[in-house]
Formats: structure tokens, sequence, C-alpha cells
């Protein structure tokens, strides 16, 4: 599958998680192109506010794969990753994360902090960003739109 393919995954991830009220956040983690875990936000639903949809399949692809490195994986989300998530991805040693939306006031893979290909840590990502960056986009205006309404 594409990047795009597993971008539109993540979308439906997001949609879900629209339609339970959550900001509309999805998840993807592919190991040897295969899915392994796939999340949406849920920090309403669980009234944890680590549920973010990055950290839920992040725990999931290492329950699948049955250790907390995910070596060799990818990690396809609509937004960028803030601060929290980003830290996740590489204290778990993501190979690659692939996002759509740019999230200019909390990204921590470029636009507002770069956490992900810091020089100073142990581990860095390949990034791919704007996948998909107009759907994941109008996806989040959409949902603020609707809940400023």
């Amino acid at each position: 599958m594409s990047d795009r393919e597993f971008m539109e995954i993540a979308l439906e991830e997001a949609r879900i998680a629209a339609g339970e009220g959550e900001i509309p956040v999805g998840a993807v983690v592919v190991c040897d192109g295969n899915i392994i875990a796939r999340a949406h936000n849920r920090r309403h639903a669980s009234g944890n506010p680590l549920d973010h949809a990055e950290i839920i399949a992040l725990r999931d692809a290492a329950e699948a794969l049955g250790g907390w490195r995910l070596e060799g994986c990818s990690v396809y989300v609509t937004l960028e990753p803030c601060p929290m998530c980003a830290g996740a991805l590489v204290q778990a040693r993501v190979a690659n994360l692939i996002f759509g939306a740019r999230d200019m006031r909390l990204g921590a893979a470029g636009s507002k902090y770069n956490l992900v290909s810091d020089e100073t840590t142990h581990h860095r990502l390949k990034v791919t960003d704007c996948i998909m960056e107009q759907e994941c986009g109008d996806m989040l205006r959409e949902f603020f739109r609707k809940r400023r309404a």
C-alpha cells in the first residue's frame, strides 16, 4: 500500500473520533507493510489526557509485537504530533513518521518544535509531511468550526 492509502485509513480513524466528539486525529502503525495498530483520539471518552491517537496506536503496536521497540515501523497520523506524542515516537524507536496537516502551534515534527529529528536525541525518525494535507486539515477545520457554532 502507498502512503496515501495508509493515510486514508488514518483519516477513517479521525472520522470515528469526530463522530465521538473527539478532536479528529487518527493514527496507523505499519510494520513490514502490514497495519499492526490503528487508533483515534479518546481523551474525552477515557478521561485520560494521554489518550492521543499516536499514544494509543503505539501501545497497541507494542502489544501486538510483544515489545516496546518499534524499530522498522512507520506511523501515519493525520495531524503533526504534539511534543508528548513526538517524544513517544522517539522512545519507541519508530523508523518513519508520515503526517498530514501541520500544527503550527504545537507541532513537534518540524513546525513549532523538532523533537523527532533533533540531533541531540538518541534516535531520529525519517519524516514525510503533508500527505493528504488538505483533507486532514479540512477535517480539523470543520470540526472546530462546528464546535464554535
